[in-house]
């Protein structure tokens, strides 16, 4: 009679997919009922200026991310070549549960040297780090 040897495909996956599982079993206890805490439209407001304003002097997102404070930017436009040559908050903004949505009317110069009107929203979060991403939706 000759020994059972195990299969190291099997194995593998056997590995896997525990893993796969104690991974979701620990993720789904993790992230029960806690909530984002609510946006703090000030500082909201003070990290899009500053954001925008880093753009039109000619910043780039990193300069801001490694910058005091640290703020996260994230707009194609921008990373695409485009300088903002002015722009303009459109009121206050609605704050939704973690984030507060601005709308802004930018004029951009495209990389070809186009001059270029668009009416965006920007989602800017400030917790637990200041993040200003353009809403493509």
């Amino acid at each position: 009679m000759r020994p059972l040897r195990s299969d190291p495909r099997r194995t593998s996956w056997g590995r896997c997919l525990g893993a796969s599982l104690l991974a979701a079993f620990l993720l789904a206890g993790c992230s029960g009922s806690q909530r984002a805490a609510p946006v703090d439209t000030s500082r909201a407001h003070e990290a899009l200026k500053a954001a925008l304003e880093g753009w039109k002097k000619g910043d780039s997102p990193s300069a801001l991310q490694s910058g005091t404070p640290s703020i996260t930017v994230q707009d194609l436009d921008w990373l695409a070549g485009a300088r903002l040559v002015d722009y303009q908050v459109d009121g206050e903004g609605r704050p939704v549960e973690a984030n507060l949505y601005v709308p802004v009317k930018l004029t951009l110069r495209t990389a070809k040297g186009k001059e270029v009107n668009k009416k965006v929203n920007y989602i800017v979060g400030t917790s637990p780090i200041l993040t200003v991403f353009r809403d493509f939706r």
